[in-house]
């Protein structure tokens, strides 16, 4: 990547934050687009080091904005798209803030690139579209299945990236993370829930226990999004970024605890559950097809990256606060 001009959407969030940062590092010349407040925040790259900050250019609009894209894009070697409303619970009450942000987003993105030849965009996806296993481990075959609002926004927005590679020719590649987490990650998502309450308190509270799922360290996701952009062979395909290990929600929460120290209690709290029948049971990724094609594997264990996440919050209690699973 050393050289490339790389544009990053989302790249304030917890997974963008991580990958400008490793961008920087490998010598690309990012321009990272920041939704604009009026405090001009940027989100989480107010972690990066201030000298690896100063190499990167900051930009702010909207994703709604196609004129404000039209500028920002054009020019790139590499667009990685990752701007998204991304909390599955928030889509079942705001389900068309939803469609709006992720599939219409995605539209302007790809309006942006339509007469670009040499740009190649990486759209990040989720193993969400797939649903609840119907076959484990799950490859790039396993039929969609979209459960929630969220799910189905990204997967309308998978098949226009699709659908603008086969009818304008936007040379692109999806990737889809499973359940990726680490340091940054919203407090509402299930790692640092779980340590975020042991912090305050001796009972944790989260929904359903049996889910099992493919948990990636940020790191890993980061270094499967920077490999397909390296890679022209996979241009015009879809690839999962996981370990092909899964976990239950209820043996993770317990390691986290183990790991913590700590002994507080876990209680099932049915306000945290998904609605009825929505729920995904299972998420056990195949990446094979990914590893062939660019020799990508995970790096960071389960156990080291909850220590390093555990860490990160540790470090950061009482700047942070709690939320709901």
């Amino acid at each position: 990547m050393r050289g490339s001009r790389v544009l990053v959407t989302g790249a304030g969030g917890f997974i963008g934050s991580h990958l400008v940062e490793a961008l920087a590092h490998a010598g690309a010349k990012v321009r990272a687009v920041l939704r604009y407040t009026a405090d001009g925040s940027i989100g989480n790259l107010s972690f990066l080091p201030g000298d690896l900050l100063s190499d990167v250019e900051l930009v702010y609009g909207d994703l709604a904005d196609p004129d404000f894209l039209r500028r920002v894009a054009p020019g790139s070697d590499v667009v990685f798209h990752l701007g998204a409303l991304v909390s599955i619970p928030h889509s079942f009450v705001s389900p068309r803030s939803y469609f709006d942000t992720n599939i219409g987003g995605t539209l302007n993105v790809l309006e942006a690139l339509r007469t670009t030849s040499d740009t190649l965009l990486v759209h990040v996806s989720s193993s969400e579209v797939y649903g609840s296993a119907q076959y484990s481990p799950m490859d790039e075959a396993h039929p969609l299945q979209a459960q929630s609002p969220y799910a189905a926004s990204k997967t309308a927005a998978d098949q226009l990236v699709m659908s603008y590679g086969h009818a304008f020719g936007v040379r692109a590649v999806i990737v889809r993370p499973f359940n990726t987490y680490g340091p940054r990650q919203s407090p509402r998502a299930i790692v640092p829930a779980v340590i975020m309450q042991a912090l305050e308190s001796d009972l944790i509270k989260l929904g359903a226990l049996s889910p099992t799922r493919d948990m990636t360290f940020v790191t890993d996701t980061v270094g499967g999004m920077m490999a397909a952009a390296t890679s022209d062979p996979l241009v015009g395909g879809t690839y999962n970024l996981g370990t092909g290990k899964d976990v239950p929600i209820g043996d993770l929460v317990h390691l986290i605890l183990e790991i913590m120290g700590s002994k507080a209690r876990v209680q099932c709290d049915s306000s945290r559950m998904r609605p009825h029948r929505s729920e995904v049971s299972k998420l056990l990724s195949s990446n094979q097809a990914f590893r062939q094609m660019t020799g990508w594997e995970p790096a960071i264990d389960l156990v080291e990256g909850l220590r390093r996440t555990i860490a990160f919050y540790k470090s950061t209690h009482g700047a942070l606060k709690p939320r709901n699973a």
